[in-house]
């Protein structure tokens, strides 16, 4: 694909954001993506963001679960930024009106205290790279109509990263099982699902040395401070004004989230 273009569709990307709205997806366009083509894109939509005052605080591994998996026909992971524009403070209150197509996911997000550098990351250099882990909610939201994605749509929209939430547990990975560890999520006080961490790739470990070594292949490194969210753990929950989301894991703690107001769709 032509670099004009794909400065066309990220700044596309980067302006729908800006207003609030959704696309058409670029799969349904004859456009002839690949998945290069894609991260072109994203790398272009993300840095209109940064150039507006927003910086990297992390990365995020989307489409790890079954569940996702199915509900979004998208069957390989992918990865996207974290900008300081993301991360919710204070009182875990998700403000709406600032999402088009919200739907939340609960999942483990790790803290680094050291730099990783791939190629070659492994499970245990991400256990030892790690300060600690959290239980946390990913608010995920797409810039395509209706959710109507392919793999190249969400690459392109930045792993379909809305907003995150982390929880006060924190847990040493040495001192956990996070293959074993159960997640049970509630709504509204009642229970939604439960899982384990082995529903991402096996573990969410070897989720985060996935990316590691992804981005490495691309010259990106993880950086101490970084927050890493491993994938959904959870079916993808639709959300509205009122809601309240609570996810506990075995042998960690919790995290919840209250959302207000009214998105876009």
């Amino acid at each position: 694909m032509e670099q004009s273009m794909i400065d066309q569709l990220g700044d596309e990307l980067y302006q729908a954001y800006q207003e609030r709205r959704t696309i058409q997806p670029f799969t349904e366009r004859d456009l002839d993506i690949t998945l290069e083509d894609a991260y072109q894109i994203q790398q272009r939509f993300m840095a209109q963001r940064l150039a507006a005052g927003e910086t990297v605080v992390g990365k995020k591994i989307g489409v790890t679960s079954r569940p996702v998996q199915d509900f979004l026909g998208v069957f390989q992971p992918d990865f996207g930024i974290l900008t300081s524009a993301m991360e919710i403070k204070g009182d875990n209150v998700v403000d709406l009106n600032g999402l088009i197509q919200p739907k939340a996911e609960a999942e483990l997000a790790f803290v680094l205290k050291e730099d990783l550098n791939g190629p070659g990351v492994t499970a245990m250099d991400v256990i030892r790279a790690t300060d600690y882990v959290v239980p946390c909610f990913e608010i995920v939201d797409s810039r395509i109509n209706d959710w109507k994605i392919k793999i190249q749509d969400t690459v392109a929209d930045n792993a379909s990263c809305g907003v995150y939430v982390l929880g006060d547990a924190k847990g040493d990975p040495k001192k956990l099982d996070l293959t074993l560890a159960g997640m049970v999520l509630r709504k509204n006080g009642e229970l939604y699902s439960t899982s384990v961490g082995a529903a991402v790739q096996g573990s969410p470990v070897n989720a985060v040395a996935w990316l590691a070594n992804t981005l490495g292949e691309l010259g990106i490194p993880f950086k101490a401070g970084e927050v890493i969210l491993s994938g959904s753990q959870s079916e993808l929950v639709s959300v509205q004004d009122g809601d309240e989301l609570e996810c506990t894991v075995g042998g960690l703690g919790s995290c919840s989230v209250r959302f207000t107001g009214r998105s876009a769709v």
